[in-house]
């Protein structure tokens, strides 16, 4: 029981010292995290995953490997953010590597990337199923694609079309899982009695038969029956 208690503890420990960590290097999304940060993450997971099974290995040997480890980390962000010249050796550069509808040979093998790749990528981000499409794409240090289609392949804005700009409201949930969000619902200037009347129009009597329901000014009231 005793080793039980031990690992438990230790466990805890580990999770709420990754929390913090993740909570001061801010890093909130993987997609975001370029290779440094990426296997920064791996390193700082190998430290607690291995302390914490290895018997020998105590607590504050846990604690103490996860902060040293995260003010290293710190460290290099601040060192990034104030001075320029590091943040291509830490973080590194974007390559242009179709510039002027020309694919740029040089810079797709020296980011160790071949033209099946590059098909690859501009198929599932950008919806780019021809290279023939693009002017201009940018390998980011994340490894993402960012693209600029030739203007003959470009979707048309209200602009090239000449239509009036309207204006764009974002829609306020209201409730969800059948329980109403009351914060949002006095954002929107309106009470559970305006709710409720909302429902039974749409023959729906109570806030826990319905999955999701949103105000969006310029559309309304919209709402989805729970399904039994």
């Amino acid at each position: 029981m005793g080793g039980i208690g031990q690992l438990t503890i230790e466990l805890l420990v580990g999770f709420i010292a990754l929390l913090v960590a993740t909570k001061i290097l801010g890093k909130t999304q993987i997609s975001q995290l370029t290779p440094f940060d990426f296997i920064s993450a791996i390193v700082m997971g190998e430290l607690v995953g291995n302390s914490i099974y290895d018997p020998k290995i105590k607590i504050w040997s846990i604690l103490y490997a996860v902060s040293l480890w995260t003010i290293l980390i710190y460290s290099i962000e601040i060192l990034t953010n104030k001075f320029r010249g590091t943040r291509n050796i830490l973080e590194g550069n974007p390559s242009i590597i179709i510039r002027k509808g020309h694919i740029d040979r040089q810079q797709l093998s020296a980011n160790k990337m071949d033209i099946n790749e590059l098909q690859q990528i501009l198929r599932q981000e950008k919806d780019i199923f021809s290279i023939r499409e693009v002017e201009y794409a940018i390998l980011e240090p994340n490894g993402k694609i960012s693209a600029i289609k030739k203007s003959k392949y470009a979707s048309p804005t209200i602009e090239d079309l000449s239509l009036k700009q309207k204006a764009v409201y974002m829609p306020i949930s209201l409730i969800t899982d059948g329980h109403v969000d009351k914060d949002n619902l006095k954002q929107t200037g309106f009470d559970e009695n305006w709710l409720l009347k909302q429902l039974i129009k749409r023959n729906i009597t109570r806030f826990e038969d319905v999955l999701y329901a949103d105000w969006k000014e310029d559309e309304g009231f919209f709402c989805l029956k729970m399904n039994v």
